[in-house]
């Protein structure tokens, strides 16, 4: 038998699998997160259920070699639902031996190993830690290792279109993404279809890298593989039949902001100045200027808020966002908007701190900040996305919170999920409530201090309305005319009143649902923000083992929704992951008076399943 025909009976025996981790890493220069989208966007198109987790250095180019300047990809596809990007890694592709070193310890034993061997000399290996190659001292017997020489092939794929050495070299990236889509029966139509486009301009350079696919997808077909290596088979998900888009969490939130102008009947002014991980959303709202959205990028954080606040003051809805260091310069301005009551959407992108901290890693340690961060009595509606897609739901409540009740409201989500990605079923539009925002016009009665009955939301009137004149501002207003006022018991009737209306938010938001399990029992793990996949999945196994566990994911971080006290205290104990030290575990013991234990994880990466099982079967345990 011929070695083409071994390799196409090896792949009418693939191996069928359910679900498969794929990890791609190397220099933040190698392209990694451009090989990982498309692979996502193939398997995406193929029908696999899947989750991603983008995972980057901070340096924008850190030294070639360097441990600390690798950048990965990781996607978890399946034929189940797929809540996280996987706990261990199946298949590692490694393009240098710091990739190697920095991602080997999440790979299964048994795992893939695809490397560079081209990558692998003294110098690199050096610089990586390895005092002798692994490749030949047998550290990797664990593992399955296919060592192929990529930098000299993707050189030779590419030599008929005169690239220099260099330029040839950045084809690597796309000659491994051929063979992984050899090794998982991806199509590569889709890619080779983004070239063209990307590279319209550049035919040559898109005729390369087009070339560099071709022929990694070629030398799976044709090479000599070792033995235990071949085609991967993972079937189809069974999902609701629709119209789909593979979407990140910052571009389902930028839709969402959208959305909610569109529902509101308002324009949307977005002001921001760059921060990571949030400068994603003022790159996606600047190119949907054809939905009434005008995106300005101020000199500062404290200008982008009191930009933002100056639109709402005019009408429009004003909308703001940074990370925690960010959230902290823009305080005072946010203050500001809740002492003179206007709508504001306020999104935080959380991150690893304090300070600059880890500006590129995912984190949830800006909860206190969000509920309890600014000076005075100043509370304001705090809510949560949980999943990439969940964003666009969020925002859209984030906007009708903001607008019904007249005031800022703070939307978390984080690192992991703007970044991360999964398939998303476009909603039907005219399927969603709208609630348009009706400003005053009547001067009859008119007074800047009016407010609704049932909200207690204060009258919003687009200044220069006739007969509407008036002026707000930070400095405390007397409770009937709006006028300043410096009676003490103004200021705490004032004062007051806008904790009442926060406070009656709660009964204008959903009561707290179960999302797995009983309403009661022997254990409740309770989430918020991206903990939702790692809990969901560590849950739906323990409860296939027959344990008596429940998960409860919260939204509405503040207020919280009124039946949750009762929901918590109808389970014998109540265990909170989160992403920092225990935050909303304080605040469910100083609320609730519920003795919440925590399950802490501050590494700036998302939780595991296994970390949240591993848990589960303790607290049940007793131990």
């Amino acid at each position: 038998m011929s070695v083409v025909e071994d390799m196409r009976s090896q792949a009418e025996e693939a191996k069928v699998l359910d679900g498969v981790v794929v990890r791609f890493a190397g220099d933040s220069g190698d392209g990694m997160q451009l090989t990982g989208n498309n692979f996502t966007e193939a398997t995406a198109l193929y029908g696999n259920d899947l989750a991603t987790f983008p995972d980057f250095p901070a340096e924008i180019r850190a030294p070639a070699g360097a441990t600390f300047g690798v950048s990965a990809f990781q996607i978890y596809f399946g034929a189940d639902d797929v809540t996280t990007p996987g706990d261990a890694t199946d298949v590692l592709v490694a393009m240098n031996p710091a990739a190697l070193t920095t991602n080997l310890k999440d790979l299964v034993d048994g795992g893939l190993i695809i490397v560079d061997t081209d990558a692998f000399t003294d110098k690199n290996l050096v610089r990586a830690g390895y005092t002798a190659n692994p490749l030949d001292d047998g550290s990797l017997d664990n593992y399955r290792v296919l060592p192929i020489d990529i930098t000299k092939q993707v050189l030779e794929a590419v030599k008929p279109y005169g690239l220099s050495h260099k330029f040839g070299v950045r084809c690597k990236n796309m000659w491994t993404l051929g063979l992984t889509m050899w090794l998982f029966d991806r199509s590569r139509d889709a890619a080779i279809a983004g070239l063209k486009k990307k590279f319209a301009k550049a035919p040559d350079i898109a005729d390369a890298n087009i070339a560099a696919i071709n022929a990694g997808h070629a030398y799976g077909e044709t090479a000599e593989l070792p033995t235990g290596i071949e085609v991967y088979k993972v079937p189809r998900a069974n999902v609701e039949p629709g119209l789909y888009r593979n979407t990140t969490g910052s571009e389902a939130l930028s839709y969402g902001l959208v959305a909610g102008g569109q529902l509101a009947e308002l324009p949307i002014v977005f002001a921001s100045y760059p921060i990571t991980p949030a400068s994603a959303l003022l790159h996606t709202l600047s190119g949907l200027k054809q939905f009434d959205v005008v995106t300005f990028q101020a000199e500062d954080e404290i200008a982008a808020a009191c930009a933002a606040i100056g639109a709402s003051f005019a009408g429009s809805l004003g909308v703001t966002s940074s990370s925690g260091p960010g959230i902290a310069l823009k305080a005072e301005a946010i203050s500001l908007a809740c002492a003179t009551e206007l709508p504001l959407v306020v999104v935080n992108t959380q991150r690893g701190g304090p300070s600059t901290g880890l500006p590129t890693k995912t984190e949830q340690s800006d909860l206190n900040q969000s509920i309890y961060g600014r000076h005075g009595d100043t509370p304001m509606p705090v809510i949560a996305s949980s999943t990439p897609t969940d964003c666009f739901d969020v925002a859209i409540e984030a906007v009708r919170l903001a607008t019904q009740f007249s005031t800022p409201v703070l939307l978390l989500s984080d690192g992991y999920l703007a970044n991360a990605s999964e398939p998303w079923k476009v909603p039907d539009f005219d399927e969603y409530e709208h609630f348009p925002v009706k400003h005053e016009t009547n001067p009859e009665g008119f007074s800047p201090a009016n407010r609704n009955p049932e909200t207690l939301a204060r009258v919003w009137a687009k200044p220069g309305t006739p007969g509407l004149e008036h002026r707000i501002g930070g400095i405390e207003r007397d409770f009937v005319t709006g006028d300043i006022s410096y009676e003490p018991a103004n200021h705490h009737k004032m004062t007051m009143i806008r904790k009442q209306k926060i406070d009656g938010i709660a009964k204008f938001i959903p009561d707290q649902k179960v999302d797995q399990g009983n309403d009661t029992g022997k254990l409740a793990v309770v989430g918020w923000g991206s903990t939702y996949g790692a809990i969901h999945q560590a849950v739906k196994r323990a409860r296939a083992e027959g344990k008596d566990v429940s998960h409860i994911h919260i939204r509405y971080m503040w207020p919280m929704p009124a039946n949750l006290e009762a929901l918590l205290k109808g389970f014998e104990k109540v265990l909170i992951p989160e992403m920092n030290t225990g935050q909303l575990v304080n605040v469910i013991r100083a609320k609730f008076l519920i003795d919440a234990k925590a399950l802490n994880k501050i590494s700036g990466q998302p939780f595991k399943i296994r970390e949240i099982e591993a848990e589960i079967k303790a607290q049940l345990e007793g131990n």
